[in-house]
């Protein structure tokens, strides 16, 4: 695949969508295209993960360990970042990623990752402020949760189920 195919992948993911062009092809022009076989596996869970993964082409099948062997929980198929987190800070992999036939992927180092983002402070201040915002999202969408198993435990109080030195 070409260097303006990549560009283009990469163009479509949130995390990278403010990348300027130049940004782009400095990213794309410095990652690793690889190119995996049908039931290759690209990670497994618990994994150290070193970056991030995009699918540029083809299908990946995530799965998790269960009492029978490993079960599909997703799929991710081309413009997917696997391990966004990973581009930032050391982290593990949650599930174990298995292609689908032929894929084509672009593996974003984090040393590379956080490289581009010390040269353009700009791209860091914009990836906080989308992160906190999707944080804030998250929080405030567990609140309701957070009420209601509050009122729950209320109840439980009330009921006699739970001794009140309990909550």
């Amino acid at each position: 695949m070409s260097l303006v195919q990549d560009i283009a992948i990469l163009r479509r993911i949130p995390m990278l969508s403010d990348f300027s062009d130049d940004q782009l092809r400095l990213l794309a022009f410095s990652a690793e295209s690889l190119d995996y076989r049908d039931g290759t596996v690209l990670f497994d869970a618990g994994e150290r993960a070193d970056g991030g993964i995009v699918v540029a082409e083809g299908l990946v099948s995530l799965q998790k360990a269960g009492p029978a062997g490993f079960v599909e929980i997703d799929q991710a198929g081309p413009g997917a970042l696997l391990g966004e987190t990973a581009m930032l800070v050391e982290t593990r992999r949650p599930a174990r990623a298995v292609c689908v036939g032929r894929v084509r992927a672009i593996r974003i180092r984090r040393a590379l990752f956080k490289r581009m983002i010390q040269e353009f402070p700009e791209l860091a201040q914009r990836l906080f402020e989308a992160h906190a915002a999707r944080y804030q999202a998250t929080a405030q969408a567990l609140k309701p949760i957070g009420e209601r198993l509050g009122d729950l435990d209320r109840f439980a109080v009330m009921a006699g189920l739970r001794g009140r030195s309990d909550g």
